[in-house]
């Protein structure tokens, strides 16, 4: 971030409830919440529609986030933190599953496509652009057939799971890279 004032809103996305907590679609939300515990709050709701921590994480003025609604509703929780803490597009960062990279790889970039996540669309839909990081972190493709909607909504498997915390702890030092030192400089450390 370029000045001590300037603050990250960084989102994480999944579904709300008991049921969603273990799904691979659910990996934003278990990213947020391990960067909740290093600013060492708690998720409050709030009135944008999602559930914040606000505090400082590498020195950075931070607010985290997973909205309340289901994934293909995210939008206007995001955009409702976006206008109540009053931050640029370029200082949100979207924290999401991706099919498209293998299990526990994380991605960095600014902007593009939604490739079909739902989330993202919406995010994008509710904000007028698509000019935001996205934190991508891989779940690797469904076996055989099975249908990518049904895949993302099943737990992480035995074998994932084992290595699961490890892949969390990553991503969340690569959260905290973009909002500390910048993307450039996370996507040079990070990939």
């Amino acid at each position: 971030m370029t000045s001590p004032d300037a603050v990250s809103l960084i989102v994480g996305l999944g579904n709300p409830g008991p049921r969603y907590a273990g799904n691979r679609h659910n990996i934003g939300f278990l990213v947020a919440d391990e960067l909740a515990d290093r600013v060492g709050g708690r998720f409050k709701a709030h009135k944008s529609g999602a559930e914040v921590v606000e505090g400082r994480l590498g020195g950075a003025r931070a607010v985290l986030a997973k909205p309340r609604s289901f994934m293909n509703l995210s939008g206007g929780p995001v955009a409702g933190a976006v206008k109540f803490y009053k931050v640029p597009p370029e200082s949100l960062i979207v924290i999401h599953d991706e099919l498209d990279l293998p299990f526990g790889t994380i991605r960095l970039k600014r902007g593009g496509g939604e490739n079909g996540h739902n989330g993202l669309r919406s995010i994008s839909k509710s904000l007028g652009t698509r000019d935001y990081v996205r934190v991508r972190f891989g779940i690797d493709r469904p076996p055989g057939r099975m249908d990518p909607a049904d895949y993302v909504l099943k737990d992480f498997g035995t074998v994932e799971r084992k290595e699961l915390a490890y892949f969390i702890d990553v991503c969340a030092d690569a959260v905290e890279a973009v909002a500390t030192k910048g993307l450039e400089a996370a996507q040079n450390q990070y990939h």
